[in-house]
């Protein structure tokens, strides 16, 4: 019992950290690390995760702040979260990045339109393999 407690205890940290490797995976796919107020998609999307206005619309009244904060990567990545708890609860909480990644790339109705997130998934996958050293 006082296993499986312990185990319990740790659990949110695990998650965090298995949700914190796809934000760092996105970053990675979407500008290669690089921080600041990065313009890309011709200048529909901001930031370190490349945030598209309307996915921030889609969740600025859950986290607050203004379209310009997604230059900040950790507010982008608050974006990121809110967007996937909105659209894909059930994988978020199961650590299913598969349909987060192609949610993310593509919006909700992604799975209308998978074929086209197919690239996108196998790039940030690939991101989250552990490098072998």
């Amino acid at each position: 019992m006082r296993t499986t407690l312990l185990l319990f205890a740790f659990l949110p940290s695990l998650c965090a950290a298995d949700f914190d490797g796809f934000a760092r995976a996105i970053h990675q796919v979407e500008t290669g690390g690089r921080v600041g107020p990065i313009l890309s998609d011709n200048g529909k999307a901001l930031g370190p995760l490349c945030i598209h206005r309307v996915c921030w619309l889609d969740v600025k009244d859950k986290i607050g702040g203004k379209y310009e904060d997604c230059a900040d990567l950790a507010y982008s990545i608050r974006v990121l979260r809110a967007y996937c708890e909105r659209y894909e609860r059930k994988a978020l909480r199961e650590n299913d990045f598969e349909p987060l990644a192609r949610l993310f790339n593509s919006g909700p109705n992604w799975r209308n339109k998978r074929h086209l997130t197919d690239s996108y998934w196998r790039k940030v996958k690939a991101q989250m393999k552990p490098s072998k050293s």
